[in-house]
């Protein structure tokens, strides 16, 4: 796997991944007082709760689940010392889709975190994962 950074100006760059995908980060405000793009702290984070969602969604499909949705919100808390790594870690998965499994749902997250997601196996290293979900059935409607 490879990628590239480059610095833009004051603290803003563009990542670009192997498979030619761009974005940008940036850490310092504007002159609006906002970011050019998400930090590359946060983009740690919500890579970790995209390598879960997908392993989720990957396993259910597989299982024949008749998945429609997931969501992974993240709450973090990092070191107040450098190098401020993540210490607290917790996903809440929002599971939609017709008659799910709720034991299914459950079993997904637990593989993922677990086993299968190699974002939160490193982030294990310096960070406590707590994870909980809610399933929402669309089929009552």
């Amino acid at each position: 796997m490879k990628a590239r950074v480059k610095w833009v100006e004051e603290r803003t760059f563009v990542g670009e991944s192997g498979s030619g995908h761009k974005l940008v980060m940036g850490t310092a405000s504007g002159p609006e007082g906002k970011t050019p793009g998400p930090s590359p702290m946060e983009l740690v984070l919500i890579g970790t709760g995209g390598c879960s969602a997908y392993d989720v969604v990957h396993i259910l499909e597989k299982g024949r689940e008749a998945v429609e949705d997931c969501v992974v919100e993240l709450d973090a808390d990092r070191a107040e010392t450098d190098p401020k790594v993540f210490t607290r870690i917790h996903m809440h998965f929002i599971v939609k889709g017709r008659a799910l499994s709720t034991d299914k749902v459950k079993r997904a997250i637990g593989l993922s975190i677990d086993k299968y997601c190699s974002a939160s196996a490193m982030m294990a290293k310096t960070a406590k994962i707590t994870h909980d979900f809610e399933v929402i059935d669309t089929a009552a409607k």
